[in-house]
């Protein structure tokens, strides 16, 4: 059995870090599956859940599938011992679990590829991430949730009202208030792209928590709190620039968008996991932060996304197709 050298208190550290969330959280499911039986639960990446249901797997009345796209906690290069220890306490823990409950689950599905897996061990004397992945998961392919061959740029070009010869480029950087910074920083860049190309349209999606009243507005921009269908916004622009989140990175490959993106700096999913599988897909341009508070920088950059023709690696499509035939087995 894999073992780690941890340092006492690592474990309790995380615990006070993020226990109290996620025990609530698990006490909510602990109450719905009571109340009722439920034939399948799925846990999409519900760390919580998967947690907490291993420590008292006797809950388990239930079929029980668990979705994820990455495996492992990853040390940052700056984040030093302590960071060491508290990413391989953690990983060992996840090990452990399923080696003293392997049938908990009644499928682990890894969305996605084995090759889009990091090449990096789970901590000092455990296992390569990616062999414990092949030893514990099927494996899915990724799933877009649409057929990108559907989608026609020049036609929603016209049904979201661009003006021909538009170059549109779509700027979002999630759901939560952390990525105002990046939005504030390619507003900056603005008047730059549009003194060398005023053709250039930006359309920023700003996310529910984040004031558009207090986002300034250069010419050429329209700003959003909210935008439906966001997979066919994308597939209507000429070029993006987003934070670095894996599902809206996807679906900008999928369909051979040119794009930037500038991951959180101490976002260790954004940093490995997903710029490793973009970099085998071929996929977009990584901007480190720095680099896009610079406005000259960040115009220069946006400007080269978009003269490119993408030859990304193709995403196939039937991705939610094998994992929905894997889930239905299990009713």
């Amino acid at each position: 059995m894999a073992t780690a050298v941890v340092p006492p208190g690592v474990a309790a550290k995380l615990a006070d870090l993020t226990g109290g969330s996620l025990v609530t959280n698990f006490m909510v499911f602990a109450d719905l599956i009571a109340e009722r039986h439920y034939d399948l639960v799925i846990a999409d990446e519900a760390w919580d859940i998967d947690h907490f249901l291993h420590e008292n797997p006797e809950l388990k009345t239930f079929a029980y599938a668990w979705l994820t796209d990455f495996v492992g906690w990853l040390l940052q290069p700056d984040g030093g011992a302590h960071e060491a220890a508290l990413t391989a306490d953690y990983n060992l823990e996840m090990i452990t679990q399923r080696a003293r409950y392997r049938r908990l689950r009644d499928r682990s599905l890894f969305i996605g590829d084995p090759d889009d897996i990091v090449p990096d061990r789970l901590g000092p004397g455990l296992p390569r991430i990616r062999d414990w992945t092949e030893n514990h998961f099927e494996f899915t392919g990724y799933i877009t949730g649409f057929d990108p061959a559907g989608l026609r740029r020049a036609q929603l070009h016209a049904e979201f009202g661009y003006a021909p010869g538009e170059k549109i480029c779509l700027v979002t950087a999630g759901g939560s208030g952390v990525g105002q910074h990046l939005l504030r920083r390619v507003l900056d860049a603005v008047p730059l792209v549009r003194h060398l190309d005023p053709d250039v349209r930006f359309v920023v999606v700003a996310g529910p928590r984040i004031d558009r009243a207090d986002m300034p507005r250069p010419d050429g921009v329209q700003i959003h709190g909210f935008l439906p269908d966001p997979h066919r916004r994308l597939a209507a622009c000429d070029a993006a620039i987003v934070q670095g989140g894996l599902t809206t990175c996807m679906e900008l490959t999928a369909q051979q968008i040119p794009f930037l993106y500038v991951p959180l700096r101490h976002h260790f999913e954004q940093q490995r996991h997903v710029r490793h599988r973009l970099d085998r897909h071929r996929a977009g341009h990584h901007l480190d932060y720095a680099v896009a508070t610079d406005p000259a920088a960040l115009a220069e950059a946006l400007r080269k996304q978009l003269t490119r023709h993408p030859d990304y690696l193709p995403v196939p499509a039937d991705g939610a197709d094998k994992a929905a035939a894997m889930l239905a087995e299990l009713l």
